[in-house]
């Protein structure tokens, strides 16, 4: 919350997941082997893209000029690694209203005829797949209805909301796919940055950080630790519990085998940068500890 104070608030939340088709991974595999035997090959090529996709954003300045960054490398259960990443802008690159957005943020399919790469890559990684009444069973359910609020309305153009992430636009045109037998049009397409997905091939998914209530959530987000399986108290019969703490975090922690990976190559999970020669001694000293 230092970093927020001395630099205002995040102003883009940026998830990008490890694509396992990579060429990089696919070329370097023995005969017979598959993707998932070789997770040093997905560590390390991940690890590659990520810092290319850092220099980008605050070397090059794809979206703007970038004051802070906070990023975080996660491991879900047997997923693959991906990347939550807080981005605050400069003041005179800030997002301050709809065209601003839809420069850098679309929620909509490309033309197949006009950019067929893009089409396909959206088709693959960016679509939120049919849930609902379409797919009851999907993980994002809960009480019948989707987490993520999809599907989305259509718009004509972008809109904000005081009370989450803006209302992008997403026009009800002919653009649509067909996925599990659904024609999956706008509403179902995450947002992202043409430029960004098409570059990396990958799920990237690109939001606007438009309101204190989402701005709660992914600061708490990101730090919110490690998977965690069950811890189990037991009476030794005398009374008393006994407390192992070594053995009551080693059976609760929970690591992939792409996270044991990470953590053999040395690979940092987590990492603040500031890049305003004035922050505050709180701020320096919760960035130093993930430099």
């Amino acid at each position: 919350m230092s970093i927020v104070r001395d630099f205002g608030n995040p102003d883009l939340f940026l998830t990008f997941l490890c694509n396992s088709k990579w060429n990089e991974i696919k070329k370097n595999l023995f005969p017979g082997q598959k993707t998932h035997d070789r997770s040093d090959l997905i560590a390390r090529v991940f690890d590659i893209k990520k810092k290319t996709l850092l220099q980008d954003l605050k070397k090059n300045c794809i979206l703007g000029r970038i004051v802070a960054d906070i990023h975080v490398i996660e491991f879900q259960k047997r997923g693959l690694p991906h990347m939550h990443l807080l981005l605050i802008l400069a003041d005179e690159d800030k997002i301050r209203d709809p065209e601003s957005i839809d420069r850098i943020v679309s929620a909509e399919l490309p033309d197949e005829t006009l950019d067929s790469r893009l089409h396909e890559i959206d088709k693959v990684r960016m679509i939120h797949v049919p849930c609902g009444v379409l797919n009851p069973y999907s993980p994002c359910m809960a009480d019948g209805i989707c987490t993520k609020g999809y599907p989305k309305q259509f718009g004509e153009a972008t809109t904000e909301n005081v009370d989450g992430y803006p209302m992008y636009r997403r026009r009800h045109n002919a653009n649509h796919v067909t996925i599990i037998g659904t024609f999956v049009h706008n509403r179902w397409i995450l947002p992202y940055n043409p430029y960004l997905a098409k570059k990396y091939n990958a799920h990237l998914n690109d939001e606007i950080c438009s309101s204190i209530r989402s701005i709660k959530y992914i600061l708490k987000y990101v730090y919110k630790g490690h998977d965690c399986a069950k811890v189990i108290f037991k009476n030794n019969g005398q009374g008393s519990i006994k407390w192992d703490e070594i053995k009551t975090f080693l059976d609760a922690r929970y690591e992939s085998y792409l996270e044991a990976m990470w953590r053999l190559l040395e690979r940092n999970a987590r990492k603040i940068s500031c890049y305003h020669s004035f922050t505050s001694a709180f701020a320096r000293h919760a960035a130093g500890v993930f430099l």
